[in-house]
C-alpha cells in the first residue's frame, strides 16, 4: 500500500523579498544534480543524495537517485526507460491536462523559469510512494533545503509498476494546490483537504474505474477496518486517507466535482472552503449536515430511503460499516451505561439489540461541545427510520423506543462531534460522551417470539460453556490467546479474539479484578465489571485525566494505553 505525503515549511524573514526568474540551465541526459531530500521519507535517512537525468520529456524531467540507478542491470535499466515512455505519454495526455483543465495549474514557468515539472525518483521507506515539498518552491534564501524547482519526489520501488501513473497523479495535485492557495491567495491548505483532493485524483483520470486491485479497493479495505478514524485530523496513517477518501467520494457523489474545485477558488481553507463552494454553487447545504449525511449512508446505504443515504458509485453501492455492538438483558429491566471519546469529525456507530420493553437511551456530551446524534430504528420486519436526537440547553437529549424486542429489534446511533471548524494540522484532543441505555422489560413473557430469544441465548451460553471447558481440557474449543497488544476499542456485546486478549489480560491481573477468570471471547457483563475494577484501580492513568471519577466498562484509548504499557512490561 502507498502512501503520499507532502511536506510544509515554515519560516520567517525579516524583510521583504520578492523571487526573481533565474536562467534555465541546459540539462542533458546523464547530468548528475545534489538534490536536498526529505530525511523522515528517504530509506537511509539522508538529507541529500546525487540524481542522474535519465531522461525528459515534454512535461517532466526524470532523475533517479544515482547510487540505487548505478546498482540495476543494463536489462533493468532498458526496463525502466521503457516504462518511462509510457509514464511519460500518460502523464502528457491525461494525468496534466485533465487536473489541471479541473484545478488550474502549477506555477509554471515557476522558481526555476522552466516549464518543465522535475520527478526524482528516490529509495524511499517501503510505507511510502511519494510526497511533494513546498520548501522547493521558495528560494534558498528563504527556505535553505530549497531545490528551487517545481518538483515532485517518487518511489524507486514504483519505478515501471502500475501504480506509477497513480502516484504522480496525486503528487501533481499537491503541486498545483500550491499554486492555487498558495501563491494566488497566501493562504495555506489544510492537510486533510489538500490530501483529499489529491487521493480522489486517480478517481478522477479513471484509474479506479476497475476497482479489483484499485486504488480505491484499497482505501475501502483499511476504511472498514478502523471507520471510527477522524477525517480531518491528519497523521499520515492509511487509516486517514481511507477515511477523508470515503468522505470526498460521498461529497463529490451527491455535489458534484465543483466542490472540490471551487475550494480552491477561495482565500478560505478547509472546511470553510468546502462551505463556500456549497454557496457558491447554490446548495443550502453545509459540510456538518454533509458530514451528518455521510455517517448515515454508512449504516444503511440505501438510495430508497433518498439519494443523500447512499452512494452512488457502483464501486461503493454495498459499503457499509459494522456498528459495535451492544447486546441487552433478552427478559427484565435492565440499564447499561458507557462512556467512549471520540474527536471532531469522526464517525461512531453502535448498534442495540436484545431486550424486552420500553427502552430509554439517554445521551450527553461536555457543555459546549457540538454533538450531532442521527439513529436508525429498526422494526421486526426490517424496515427503517432515520430520525434525529434533539439536545437541550445542557447537551443532554433522550430517544425512546415503546416495545424494543418485539416491535423494534435494533436501534443504531450515530454520534458525531463537530466543533472545531479550523486549526487541524494541530494536535485535535479526543472528547468523551456518554449515553445510558434502560429498558423497562416486562417479566417472563410467554409468547412465541421471547421463547424463541431465550431458547438462542441458551444456545449460545451453552457453546460458550462448552468453548470454556475445551479450552481448560485442552480440547478444541476457544484456543489460548498470547496476549501482547489490544488494539481496539472493546465494549460489551462484542466477541473475538481482541476480547479473549483482553479477559487473558484481566485474568492475569487477580482475583481483586477478574475472580471468575473466564477466557470466552465474549465480552459479557463479569468482563465489563472486571474492566471497571481495572479502570478504578488505575483512575489516576485512565479516569482523571477524561474527568471522571467511576469506571465505565469500556476499553477505550486511556484504558488501552494502560493495558499495553502493563503488557509491554513498562
Amino acid at each position: 500500500m502507498e502512501f503520499f505525503s507532502y511536506k510544509k515549511i515554515f519560516f520567517a524573514v525579516g524583510i521583504l523579498l520578492f523571487l526573481v526568474a533565474v536562467d534555465v540551465k541546459a540539462v542533458n541526459v546523464g547530468d548528475t544534480v545534489n538534490f536536498n531530500v526529505d530525511k523522515s521519507f528517504d530509506i537511509n535517512g539522508r538529507t541529500q543524495i546525487s540524481a542522474t537525468l535519465i531522461q525528459t520529456s515534454p512535461k517532466l524531467y526524470f532523475y533517479v537517485d544515482k547510487l540505487w540507478w548505478d546498482q540495476q542491470t543494463q536489462v533493468k535499466k532498458n526496463s525502466i526507460l521503457t516504462s518511462l515512455d509510457s509514464l511519460s505519454n500518460e502523464f502528457n495526455n491525461n494525468i496534466y491536462p485533465n487536473l489541471t483543465s479541473l484545478f488550474g495549474s502549477e506555477w509554471s514557468p515557476g522558481i526555476d523559469n522552466d516549464q518543465k515539472i522535475t520527478v526524482l525518483f528516490e529509495a524511499m521507506n517501503n510505507a511510502e510512494g511519494g510526497y511533494f515539498r513546498e520548501a522547493d518552491e521558495y528560494e534558498k534564501l528563504q527556505a535553505p533545503i530549497s531545490n528551487e524547482r517545481e518538483m515532485l519526489y517518487m518511489a524507486v520501488s514504483n519505478m515501471g509498476e502500475p501504480n506509477d501513473k497513480i502516484v504522480l497523479a496525486h503528487e501533481l495535485v499537491h503541486l498545483i494546490t500550491f499554486n492555487q492557495k498558495n501563491k494566488i491567495y497566501g493562504s495555506e491548505e489544510d492537510t486533510w483537504l489538500n490530501e483529499a483532493r489529491a487521493d480522489y485524483s486517480s478517481t478522477i483520470l479513471g484509474y479506479d474505474d476497475v476497482y479489483s486491485g484499485s486504488n480505491l479497493q484499497q482505501r475501502v479495505k483499511d476504511f472498514v477496518e478502523n471507520p471510527s478514524d477522524s477525517v480531518t485530523d491528519w497523521r499520515g496513517t492509511k487509516y486517514d486517507y481511507a477515511s477523508v477518501s470515503m468522505f470526498i467520494h460521498y461529497l463529490v457523489d451527491k455535489y458534484g466535482i465543483n466542490i472540490l474545485k471551487d475550494s480552491l477558488k477561495f482565500k478560505s481553507i478547509g472546511i470553510q472552503s468546502i462551505n463556500d463552494a456549497l454557496a457558491n454553487g447554490g446548495s443550502k447545504k453545509n459540510f456538518s449536515s454533509i458530514f451528518t449525511d455521510w455517517t448515515i449512508v454508512l449504516t444503511i446505504n440505501d438510495c430508497s430511503q433518498g439519494a443523500k443515504y447512499c452512494y452512488s458509485s457502483a464501486n461503493l453501492e454495498n459499503l457499509k460499516i459494522n456498528p459495535t455492538l451492544i447486546f441487552m438483558p433478552l427478559t427484565g429491566s435492565s440499564s447499561l451505561s458507557t462512556t467512549n471519546i471520540t474527536k471532531n469529525w469522526a464517525g461512531n456507530w453502535q448498534k442495540i439489540i436484545g431486550g424486552n420493553g420500553d427502552l430509554r437511551l439517554s445521551f450527553s456530551g461536555l457543555v459546549g461541545l457540538d454533538f450531532q446524534v442521527p439513529y436508525v430504528v429498526y422494526d421486526k420486519d426490517g424496515n427503517y427510520s432515520v430520525k434525529f436526537l434533539a439536545f437541550n440547553q445542557e447537551g443532554e437529549g433522550e430517544i425512546s423506543v415503546q416495545n424494543f424486542g418485539t416491535s423494534y429489534k435494533s436501534l443504531i446511533i450515530i454520534p458525531s462531534l463537530q466543533t472545531k471548524m479550523s486549526g487541524f494540522d494541530e494536535l485535535d484532543l479526543s472528547y468523551p460522551y456518554n449515553f445510558t441505555i434502560s429498558i423497562a422489560g416486562d417479566s417472563l413473557d410467554p409468547s412465541q417470539t421471547l421463547i424463541e430469544k431465550l431458547l438462542a441465548e441458551i444456545a449460545s451460553l451453552k457453546k460458550q460453556i462448552a468453548d470454556i471447558l475445551a479450552q481448560r481440557q485442552g480440547g478444541a474449543g476457544v484456543p489460548p490467546v498470547s496476549c501482547s497488544q489490544i488494539n481496539g476499542n472493546l465494549s460489551f456485546g462484542l466477541t473475538g479474539s481482541e476480547v479473549s486478549c483482553l479477559q487473558e489480560f484481566l485474568k492475569n491481573q487477580g482475583a481483586g479484578i477478574y475472580p471468575e477468570g473466564l477466557v470466552t471471547g465474549y465480552f459479557g457483563n463479569l468482563t465489563r465489571l472486571a474492566v471497571i475494577k481495572f479502570q478504578e484501580k488505575y483512575s489516576s492513568a485512565i479516569l482523571s485525566p477524561l474527568g471522571l471519577l467511576s469506571g465505565t466498562g469500556y476499553v477505550g484509548t486511556s484504558t488501552r494505553a494502560k493495558i499495553n504499557q502493563i503488557l509491554s512490561g513498562g
